[in-house]
């Protein structure tokens, strides 16, 4: 994809056809009954962006709102968790993180057909590219930094006055997101992938030692947040699909990952002229999210961007199942299930620069 390509492919509403249509009386019925201040009708709309839980825009006499649902379909076990969307997104809107205000869940596959939660609609704008196009080098400069001050906030929340000291197992997270992803990846496995097998193998051997606990977004970077329109500031992070309990540093080295992938009209920015653009240094990242969250350092991140990486893989080796099934919400699907080679490759390189 081009530069324009992504804002203008992944931007704005659409308006749902075939599967992706919902029963509307249905809807209004349900938000009646479980959305404080909802008054009909309604009208629904699809987001364009996004693809792994199909998200819509309701607008309705009292606002608007969002509604995200598990998609339709065969769908492998704890994919698609909106529940626990949903249960963070409680747990962080009234410690005060940007989140959009949550309304309700509904669990009952009978209103729409799958499970989904309805959460405040947050006006302001999505930076699908990370170059920033029509930006200029100081603002650049702010959105970058406020990405990592907001995701040091994230990792210093008391988990346990959020009300989430159940929302995962407090250790060991890379021993289970490592077994994790190797079962998701075994269960949509299309082909004999050699790196592929040599990382399930090498990453489990290898794990740096967990020394804090924190809520994690789980895919952290800038199309996962919007901005506000006027200044570098993030009014709600988005997608929260991923969280959990976990090591802040893997939600920390994922956002860092930006630095180590090329652009392509996304998020990447290692093939950018940084210094032109405004876009900080990874050495300045990472002694801005240090001081922020006390930390004298970071380890080593060529490990943690193998293990991102593999992760990565083990995400989009789904969707490109899904793709060959026939299942997948978008055609950004088939786009993404191409990337699947270079992001194992990706990963087995920083295996060997971390002693593979």
């Amino acid at each position: 994809m081009t530069e324009l390509d992504a804002q203008t492919a992944f931007t704005g509403t659409v308006t749902p056809e075939g599967a992706d249509r919902l029963d509307e009386a249905r809807l209004a019925e349900w938000m009646a009954d479980n959305v404080g201040g909802f008054a009909g009708p309604i009208k629904i709309e699809k987001f364009a962006g996004g693809q792994s839980n199909p998200t819509y825009k309701i607008l309705a006499s009292s606002g608007n709102y969002v509604l995200r649902r598990k998609p339709f379909g065969a769908l492998l076990p704890s994919a698609h968790a909106v529940d626990r969307e949903f249960r963070v997104i409680s747990g962080l809107y009234p410690a005060g993180f940007p989140v959009a205000r949550p309304y309700g869940l509904c669990t009952d596959d009978g209103v729409i057909g799958s499970m989904f939660y309805i959460m405040g609609m947050v006006e302001g704008r999505t930076i699908w590219n990370g170059a920033m196009p029509g930006s200029d080098p100081a603002e650049r400069r702010a959105v970058y930094l406020e990405m990592i001050d907001v995701l040091a906030a994230l990792h210093n929340i008391d988990v346990a006055a959020a009300g989430l000291s159940e929302y995962g197992k407090p250790g060991n997270y890379f021993g289970r997101q490592i077994d994790r992803w190797t079962r998701q990846y075994r269960l949509s496995e299309t082909e004999l992938m050699p790196h592929m097998e040599s990382l399930i193998a090498w990453l489990p051997q290898t794990m740096p030692q967990q020394t804090r606990t924190s809520v994690v977004h789980g895919d952290y970077r800038i199309d996962n947040a919007i901005f506000d329109q006027g200044q570098a500031k993030i009014r709600a992070v988005l997608d929260w699909e991923l969280s959990t309990l976990g090591d802040p540093l893997a939600d920390f080295t994922y956002a860092c990952m930006a630095w180590v992938t090329p652009n392509e009209g996304r998020s990447g920015v290692m093939d950018l002229d940084r210094a032109g653009l405004g876009i900080p240094e990874l050495d300045e990242v990472v002694q801005r999210y240090c001081a922020a969250t006390g930390r004298d350092a970071v380890p080593d991140m060529n490990w943690y961007f193998a293990y991102n990486f593999f992760r990565l893989a083990g995400i989009i080796q789904g969707i490109k199942k899904r793709v060959i099934d026939g299942t997948a919400s978008s055609a950004h699907a088939v786009n993404m299930a191409e990337r699947m080679d270079p992001l194992v490759q990706a990963a087995w390189a920083f295996a060997q620069k971390a002693g593979a």
